[in-house]
């Protein structure tokens, strides 16, 4: 199972109504293959009362041991209510080394 997979399988006891794991490992300097950047969208009632850094930290905790695999991660956490008045999710930064591919 590819750790993108494993991600998902793992963030989806968070039961969201959204979720979007995207490997973005392509835009950085890693061997093509890499399974080392990702950007998550994740929307659930789960994050109903919680500031942004306590959202994260339940996004890291859930995905446990992944986490010692996964170079860099981009989170977007939602409330169904925020997702719906803006269902949008933030551009991930460029690489700051660059890419091979560019």
């Amino acid at each position: 199972m590819s750790r993108q997979a494993r991600i998902e399988e793992k963030l989806r006891s968070l039961s969201p109504t959204h979720l979007e794991v995207v490997n973005e490992s392509h835009m950085h300097s890693v061997p093509p293959g890499s399974e080392s950047h990702f950007k998550v969208v994740i929307v659930s009632p789960r994050f109903e009362g919680l500031m942004l850094v306590h959202r994260h930290r339940l996004v890291y905790e859930t995905l446990g041991d992944e986490m010692r695999q996964i170079h860099a991660l981009a989170i977007t956490s939602k409330t169904p209510a925020e997702w719906e008045a803006s269902p949008t999710a933030l551009k991930s930064p460029p690489c700051l080394g660059g890419s091979k591919a560019d």
